[in-house]
């Protein structure tokens, strides 16, 4: 990794440790949690009502993001959903709700301070279907095809490397299983500095994607039926929009990364072409699983 993406990635940690310890703080004064200084563009404004008023004061004034994904994400009873960047749990307990004790949601998010306001959160809310993990978006640390929704408040472009995030949030769905993301997108028309200008990375708006960069980014992972509808301005030719792709249900043709990640003991050399598996009555990829190489000459 880079320094600068080191730096950048540092940056962004420490915004919302400061935003995190700022509600932290103001819960335990006499005048409650204080809400993390945004515009109406971001933030818990962009909840219902009646969802603000079900959680904890603290995870709606941690609330950065610039939609609200577990309303487009069509969240059923019992499914499995995964909020990148998870933040002080919004998102999270509002899925929890969705999918119901037969469902889970799991949260992950960099930021210490930002994943004990959110475990103190889902104590206050009584959440048992939750589970908050320390990580990055670019490696998440759950099993391939585990996850049923990934959603994502303002955060994907956030991201240092949106190649990762979008390969790692594929592997980590079932197939079949979708994404529902909030995320600021750019019109094709602006360039990297002209988005630069018009704020930082850490305000959501330097790091932001193309329309067509976005949509790109997603079927090159190997997404299908992308969608990107665009909800409000943000900023100049900037947008909150609403991004959903889905995993599709048939195997994809396989790239070269995957055909050397197929390879037997992970050595190309080890299983060629005409080999039979050690056990006739396995083929070779269940003679890998089984029992490593498993091949035979």
């Amino acid at each position: 990794m880079s320094e600068q993406t080191t730096d950048l990635r540092e940056t962004v940690r420490e915004r919302y440790a400061a935003a995190a310890m700022k509600v932290t703080e103001g819960s335990t004064a006499c005048c409650g949690p204080q809400t993390v200084e945004v515009d109406d563009n971001f933030g818990s404004t962009l909840y219902a009502a009646d969802e603000r008023d079900v959680l904890p004061a603290e995870a709606v004034a941690a609330s950065l993001g610039c939609g609200n994904p577990t309303a487009v994400a069509e969240l059923r009873e019992g499914e499995r959903v995964l909020d990148l960047g998870s933040g002080g749990g919004i998102d999270v307990l509002l899925s929890a709700r969705r999918v119901g004790p037969t469902g889970k949601a799991y949260g992950l998010d960099m930021t210490d301070e930002m994943l004990a306001l959110a475990l103190a959160n889902a104590a206050k809310a009584g959440a048992t279907n939750v589970e908050f993990l320390k990580g990055t978006i670019e490696s998440i640390p759950l099993p391939a095809h585990t996850i049923d929704v990934v959603i994502s408040n303002c955060v994907i472009n956030l991201s240092v490397d949106k190649p990762a995030v979008f390969a790692e949030t594929f592997r980590v769905l079932r197939p079949g299983g979708r994404i529902g993301v909030s995320d600021v997108v750019a019109d094709d028309s602006l360039t990297p500095e002209q988005r630069a200008e018009r704020g930082d990375h850490v305000g959501c708006i330097a790091g932001a994607l193309s329309f067509a960069e976005y949509r790109q980014g997603l079927e090159a992972a190997g997404f299908t039926d992308v969608e990107i509808t665009p909800t409000h301005q943000v900023a100049d030719g900037m947008h909150s929009a609403i991004v959903r792709a889905t995993k599709p249900t048939t195997p994809e043709p396989p790239t070269e990364a995957t055909k050397s990640a197929d390879a037997c003991c992970g050595v190309n050399a080890c299983c060629t072409p005409g080999e039979t598996s050690a056990d006739p009555a396995l083929t070779i990829t269940e003679a890998k699983t089984a029992s490593g190489c498993g091949c035979q000459h």
